[in-house]
C-alpha cells in the first residue's frame, strides 16, 4: 500500500481551497482520507493566511515512507519542514566480459527449378 501526501480540492468555482491530506495511492484525488494535515488557500490576500500545515505530522508520514506530490513537497519546504533525500543508487559493473558483436548471416535464396519444356 503506497501512501501519498496530496492536495484535496474544495471551494467554489474559480476560488479553490485545498486540504493537505494523507491518501492511499490508488484512491482518486478527492477520495477517502487517512489524515488531514492542514490547508492551502492560494487566493488568500495575505501570505501568512495561505498555508497552515502540521509539519510535525508531515515529517512523521514522510519518515514512514509516504510520498509527497510535487506541490505538497514545495508547501512542506515553504512551511519550514525538510524532505528526506533519496540515496543515490550505486550500480556495480559486471564482471563478465562482453561478447564481440557478430552480424547475422544473410539468408541464401533458393534457386527455383526451371520449368520443364514440352
Amino acid at each position: 500500500m503506497v501512501v501519498k501526501l496530496r492536495l484535496k480540492r474544495f471551494g467554489r468555482l474559480n476560488h479553490p481551497t485545498y486540504r493537505v491530506s494523507v491518501i492511499e495511492g490508488q484512491r482518486r484525488r478527492d477520495g477517502r482520507v487517512i489524515e488531514t494535515l492542514g490547508y492551502y488557500l492560494p487566493k488568500a490576500k495575505r501570505v501568512e493566511e495561505q498555508l497552515k500545515l502540521d509539519t510535525e505530522r508531515a515529517q512523521y508520514w514522510l519518515s514512514v515512507g509516504a510520498q509527497p506530490s510535487e506541490t505538497v513537497a514545495s508547501l512542506i519546504k515553504r512551511s519550514g519542514g525538510t524532505l528526506p533525500t533519496k540515496k543515490k543508487r550505486v550500480r556495480k559493473k559486471s564482471k563478465a566480459k562482453a561478447k564481440p558483436f557478430v552480424p547475422p548471416r544473410a539468408k541464401k535464396k533458393k534457386a527455383k527449378p526451371a520449368a520443364a519444356a514440352e
